[in-house]
C-alpha cells in the first residue's frame, strides 16, 4: 500500500480537502490523522495531515517511515472501533508500547531521534437521506435533512448540480450505487406524480433502504398498482411507507417537515443505527524482529527468509543484523 505526498503546511492541502469532501459525500469511511506536536528532528510539522482509508492507503503526510506504519495500523484500528485516539511516538533504546483509553505511547528506535504526537480521528458515514424530485417539498427536505445530520442526495433526471446546491450529492439518473445505500439509508419520493414509479423502483432495488412516498391515499394506491403491473412482488411493494408525513401539511414546506419527522421517528423506533464500521482491512502489519518497529510487508523493501518463514524489517541495517544471527532475534516482541 503506497502513499501520496502532498503539500505540507499549517493547513490541509487542497487535495486532502477535496478527498475529505468526496468521502463525506459518498459515505466512504476514513481516518483523518493530524500532527499536533513535534520535537526535532522530524520530517513532520504540527498541522501536517493525512487521510487513511479502510484499504490501508495513506494520502498526505504525517512523517516518514518511523511514523507512517504505526499511524496506518492505528488508523485501521480506529476505523474498526470507531474511537479516536492520540498516538505519541517517542525515541527510546528499545521499542515498547503502552496503551490506555484514548492514547497510545510508542517508543521507537527510529534513527532520527525525534518525537511527535498524532491525533487519529475516525470519520464514519452519516445516515443517508435520498430525496427524489425537484418539487419545493423535495428541496426543503434536503435542506432540513442536512441540518438534522443526514448525508443528503438529490435525485432528479437531468438534474444540474448547481441547481441543488444544498445537497451533498446530486444524481441526474436513478443509478444509486455511488451513494453506497445501506442499512441506515432513508429514501423519500417527493416527485408529486412525476416518475413516482421509476423513483420507487430505484429505491426499492436496495433491500436495506427504508422507502417513503409523499402522495395522497388514492395516488399511493395507484402507484402501488403500477409497480405490481411492472412485475414487482407484494413484499417489495409493501415496504413503501405512505403517506410520508401522516398528518397532512398545508404547504410544501410543512409536507417536507412532516416527512422528515416520520423518517427521524422511524429511525429512532428501530433503534439508533450506528454508522457502518469499516470491515477488517486486508493489511497485516509485521514487527521488525531486530528493533521492534511496525513494518508493512506490502511496502517494506527489506525482508529475509529463515526456516521457511519470512521476516520484514524497517531498514537494511536491521535486515543485516538479523541475517548475521537469526536465532538471537527470534523472540516474541510486545505488540
Amino acid at each position: 500500500m503506497g502513499r501520496t505526498t502532498l503539500q505540507r503546511g499549517d493547513r490541509i492541502a487542497a487535495d486532502i480537502i477535496e478527498l475529505v469532501h468526496e468521502y463525506a459525500a459518498n459515505g466512504t469511511p476514513y481516518v483523518l490523522a493530524t500532527v499536533v506536536r513535534t520535537e526535532a528532528p522530524t520530517s513532520a510539522h504540527p498541522g501536517d495531515k493525512a487521510v487513511v482509508t479502510a484499504d490501508g492507503r495513506l494520502h498526505g503526510w504525517i512523517g516518514g517511515s518511523c511514523s507512517e506504519p504505526i499511524v496506518r495500523r492505528e488508523a485501521l484500528r480506529a476505523l474498526s472501533e470507531g474511537v479516536p485516539q492520540l498516538v505519541r511516538i517517542v525515541p527510546a533504546p528499545e521499542v515498547k508500547q503502552t496503551r490506555k483509553r484514548g492514547e497510545l505511547m510508542v517508543a521507537t528506535t527510529c534513527p532520527s531521534g525525534g518525537a511527535l504526537d498524532i491525533f487519529i480521528e475516525p470519520r464514519l458515514p452519516r445516515p443517508l437521506l435520498l430525496v427524489f424530485g425537484d418539487s419545493p417539498a423535495a428541496r426543503t427536505l434536503v435542506q432540513m435533512g442536512s441540518l438534522a445530520g443526514f448525508r443528503t442526495c438529490s435525485v432528479h433526471p437531468g438534474a444540474v448540480p448547481a441547481d441543488f446546491g444544498t445537497a451533498d450529492m446530486v444524481l441526474s439518473t436513478f443509478e444509486l450505487a455511488g451513494t453506497n445505500p445501506g442499512n441506515d439509508t432513508w429514501a423519500v419520493v417527493a416527485t408529486m406524480g412525476h416518475y413516482d414509479e421509476d423513483a420507487l423502483e430505484a429505491a426499492l432495488a436496495y433491500p436495506d433502504v427504508e422507502v417513503g412516498l409523499i402522495a395522497s391515499t388514492r395516488r399511493a394506491a395507484a402507484v402501488r398498482d403500477g409497480l405490481r403491473s411492472r412485475g414487482m412482488d407484494d413484499a417489495t411493494v409493501d415496504r413503501i411507507r405512505t403517506p410520508a408525513g401522516k398528518v397532512r401539511g398545508g404547504s410544501q414546506e410543512e409536507i417536507a417537515l412532516l416527512a422528515l419527522a416520520e423518517v427521524v421517528t422511524a429511525r429512532r423506533k428501530r433503534g439508533h443505527v450506528a454508522a457502518p464500521v469499516a470491515e477488517a482491512s486486508p493489511v497485516v502489519f509485521a514487527t521488525d524482529q531486530v528493533c521492534g518497529m511496525t513494518v508493512d510487508p506490502l511496502t517494506s523493501q527489506h525482508k529475509a527468509v529463515y526456516r521457511d518463514t519470512t521476516y520484514w524489517f524497517c531498514s537494511a541495517g536491521c535486515q543485516d543484523e538479523f541475517e548475521k544471527a537469526p536465532d538471537r532475534y527470534l523472540r516474541p516482541i510486545e505488540a
